[in-house]
């Protein structure tokens, strides 16, 4: 880029709300890891949920103490919490079919993830992102798809806007200069409804009561493009219109893209599972290195080999914002936090049962969620290496 020339550039994130069908079953996945975590926080979970019309499969790995853990009442509850109580809709929670097939974690992995060895549960790399562009230190995107999505559902539950069903998607482009995000430049929202609601109508209210709600006004102006269910009808959706599947949405749950991912998912894996805690302890040490002010940017990569316990490499990219050099940031990132899977899990209290409110609107940048790794308690220390 040539000095003094201004070079704008648009970037793209999207969301969906807690009824996209891979979002349903990335709920029901977290909701069964819970309950088996609020009995034995050493469960070991790997369970996987597909969803289609008027059926749910539940799969996976269980290993664990836990008695008396009904399944089948975890998925009508959470399915009838998302909102899907209609067969209309995809999916009825009372009527439809849940069929069970878990067995127990494969004694190979175990091998190397128990107490004595304390390695990861399997091999994988996972990135951690931040960046000083919201209050969140998340990306503009996709904070503001995040945000769209979640108020979508609010004023469904709340009966704000009439006639809205479970299922929904957003998405927002920002436009950047030299300096950053300038302005949101196109937003898209897709909103299930009811056969009778009047499309013109529900334009309206979805700009009043979402948009304008949610987006801040020096973001927005008169040139802001507005795709309001741009097919004109949204009326199939849900596990009806598309089946789900947990897993499926990893972008929506982490950068939106802003950031590179490891490929791994969250939702149904227990903590020793390094796709998933290794990923909120990198978002962590990316948080706290640029609350610190080491950069204005971070992305860091771990890895990991099954059995072992220390991280096989930490790649870290300032993308030229460090304000210290780079083997000093690294050094620091070693020095303050403990990156063996035991480590994370101790460090950010990951055996407690808090994974179900992460299946929907992001894992990262959520401050009324109160998730550990989106603490800012490492930031005094950082400073000292300053």
């Amino acid at each position: 880029m040539k000095e003094g020339i201004e070079m704008k550039k648009f970037f793209t994130s999207e969301s969906v709300t807690e009824g996209h069908p891979d979002k349903l079953c990335d709920y029901i996945s977290d909701s069964i890891l819970d309950a088996y975590l609020e009995q034995d926080e050493n469960s070991r979970v790997a369970c996987e949920t597909v969803a289609s019309k008027g059926e749910v499969i539940v799969t996976g790995e269980i290993t664990s103490k836990a008695e008396n853990i009904d399944i089948e009442k975890i998925v009508r509850q959470a399915i009838c919490e998302v909102g899907y109580n209609d067969a209309e809709t995809g999916i009825d929670y009372e009527t439809c079919k849940v069929h069970v097939n878990i067995c127990k974690q494969s004694p190979d992995i175990a091998l190397g993830t128990n107490d004595e060895i304390g390695g990861a549960g399997d091999q994988g790399m996972m990135f951690g992102y931040a960046c000083d562009e919201t209050e969140e230190y998340m990306p503009l995107a996709i904070s503001v798809a995040h945000k769209l999505a979640k108020r979508l559902t609010e004023v469904r539950k709340q009966n704000i806007i009439h006639g809205l069903k479970p299922d929904g998607k957003t998405q927002v482009t920002v436009e950047y200069n030299n300096e950053g995000p300038t302005r949101i430049d196109t937003i898209v929202i897709s909103a299930q409804h009811s056969d009778t609601k009047d499309l013109e109508e529900l334009k309206k209210e979805i700009i009043k009561e979402v948009i304008d709600k949610v987006i801040p006004s020096n973001l927005l102006d008169e040139k802001a493009k507005y795709y309001i269910n741009p097919t004109g009808r949204f009326v199939i959706g849900g596990p009806l219109g598309d089946s789900g599947l947990t897993g499926r949405k990893i972008i929506v749950d982490t950068y939106g893209g802003y950031a590179r991912h490891g490929g791994g998912a969250f939702s149904g894996k227990d903590p020793t599972k390094v796709d998933r805690s290794a990923a909120y302890m990198a978002r962590y040490i990316a948080k706290n290195v640029v609350a610190a002010n080491m950069c204005d940017e971070l992305e860091i990569q771990l890895s990991y080999a099954i059995g072992v316990k220390e991280p096989t490499s930490i790649y870290i990219d300032t993308k030229g914002t460090e304000k210290v050099p780079h083997d000093v940031i690294l050094e620091a990132i070693k020095q303050e936090f403990d990156l063996t899977p035991a480590g994370i899990i101790h460090t950010l209290n990951l055996r407690t049962p808090i994974y179900k409110k992460t299946a929907s609107y992001g894992h990262f940048g959520r401050p009324e969620a109160n998730l550990p790794w989106e603490q800012l308690d490492k930031v005094e220390n950082l400073k000292k290496y300053m």
